[in-house]
């Protein structure tokens, strides 16, 4: 049998992130098979989930999903588990549309309950009003227990477990602040080396001292194990060969993305940075990431640009989400304003100069097939104007969009990371 349960938070910058990581070593570290989960898009936390965890780690999204789906590969994936951890994201009942896609909606679709984690360092008794109303606001959520972080003694712990007490919430305990197990930037945090191990190692025992994590799995609830049959993944003859681009500048992809191609063809994963010859193959991936950070090794390897060029121009069936969209321009401009050659697939450049966020659910309707996606990315196209484009883009709330899926033939590029594990089929677009 395995445990699970979510980590929420009432708002963002509680510290789930670093609860779940050093929640997930310890478990591991006594000897638990540790399966993690992030609810929505998010592919850098699951990067820092897999590390903890030594395990990969699954999202988790009601928005991209249909939610037998969710529900489907956590049964999959927990099974195996002795412990299942989901992360939440934003507050408890943020989401895209009101609650929709909110951990607290993924916590009712999968019946598991909540652990709230609240960052109280500058709150007391007025903790229970609030805490009352996530209780309350929708009674399907159970809350099973509350442990409050950043809180530096004793005395002020003593007001938060009388709030407790009085809302009828079990206080777990609090955890004190500790600057060593502060987790990197986002940006930066991508590079997992030493140093994070040394982080998660140290959030493990610095929680654990203080939260009693034998106690807290008394809170989670027991999920049967069941008879493993992949249905959640579809099986079909493998008649394909695709490469997949997987190096530093190239690491945003959903785990079962990558299970749904495993089973339609052969994989083959190459590197955009390293290798100088391209695999021989019918498809291409290039999936998002960090281009940016490595545009010389990038441009300087120009036997690959010209192959995956050449392989564009002679018709084979390629997919780029964001990093990879920017690798197959002409150019990517870098913060200063110099210009760093790339695979010149189509003639738009993107620009890394007056920087500004676009981010938000998307949801993509092409011929006969609607699929559904997430763009996060500061960086701008430029010249795109007389490219061929396909399809439609929507938000989440069905407001038409101007993100667009460029086409060259069959290569189809897009700032948008698309969630296509749920299909039956993405011949009818790509």
């Amino acid at each position: 049998m395995s445990k699970a349960f979510l980590i929420a938070a009432p708002w963002s910058n509680s510290g789930k992130t670093t609860l779940t990581l050093g929640m997930s070593r310890w478990y591991s570290n006594q000897g638990n098979i540790v399966q993690t989960f992030k609810c929505g898009p998010d592919y850098i936390d699951t990067i820092h989930h897999s590390t903890a965890a030594r395990k990969p780690a699954i999202n988790l999204d009601t928005i991209m999903m249909p939610e037998e789906h969710v529900k489907t590969v956590f049964e999959w994936y927990s099974t195996s588990a002795d412990i299942s951890i989901v992360e939440g994201v934003m507050g408890l009942f943020d989401g895209a549309v009101k609650d929709q896609g909110s951990s607290a909606a993924i916590a009712k679709l999968l019946d598991i309950p909540v652990i709230l984690v609240v960052n109280a360092s500058a709150m007391a008794y007025t903790i229970a009003p609030i805490l009352h109303g996530l209780k309350t606001f929708d009674p399907e959520v159970k809350i099973a227990g509350v442990i409050f972080n950043f809180i530096k003694t004793e005395s002020h712990y003593a007001f938060l477990k009388e709030a407790c007490d009085t809302v009828g919430i079990p206080s777990l305990g609090y955890i004190p602040p500790n600057e060593e197990i502060a987790i990197p930037s986002r940006h930066l945090g991508l590079h997992i080396d030493s140093t994070f191990e040394h982080v998660i190692e140290k959030a493990a025992s610095h929680i654990a001292a203080h939260i009693s994590l034998s106690t807290l799995l008394e809170c989670a609830k027991i999920v049967p194990k069941t008879n493993q049959e992949d249905s959640a993944i579809l099986t079909s003859e493998k008649k394909y060969k695709i490469a997949i681009a997987k190096d530093e500048a190239f690491t945003f992809t959903y785990l079962q993305n990558l299970k749904w191609l495993e089973t339609i063809g052969e994989i083959l994963y190459f590197s955009p940075i390293h290798d100088q010859k391209l695999p021989e193959a019918d498809m291409m991936y290039l999936a998002g990431g960090y281009p940016e950070l490595y545009l010389q090794e990038l441009s300087q390897n120009s036997t690959m640009r010209s192959q995956i060029k050449e392989a564009a121009n002679r018709g084979v069936k390629i997919l780029a989400e964001c990093g990879g969209m920017m690798y197959l321009g002409s150019t990517i401009i870098d913060e200063t304003g110099k210009k760093h050659p790339m695979a010149e697939v189509f003639p738009y450049s993107t620009s890394m100069q007056n920087k500004k966020l676009s981010l938000g659910y998307r949801k993509v309707v092409c011929n006969d097939l609607e699929i559904w996606g997430h763009e996060f990315h500061y960086s701008k196209v430029l010249n795109d104007d007389s490219i061929p484009t396909v399809g439609q883009v929507f938000s989440a709330r069905e407001k038409e969009i101007t993100t667009k899926i460029y086409q060259h033939q069959n290569a189809y590029a897009s700032y948008i990371h698309l969630y296509w594990a749920a299909l039956e089929s993405i011949d009818v677009c790509i």
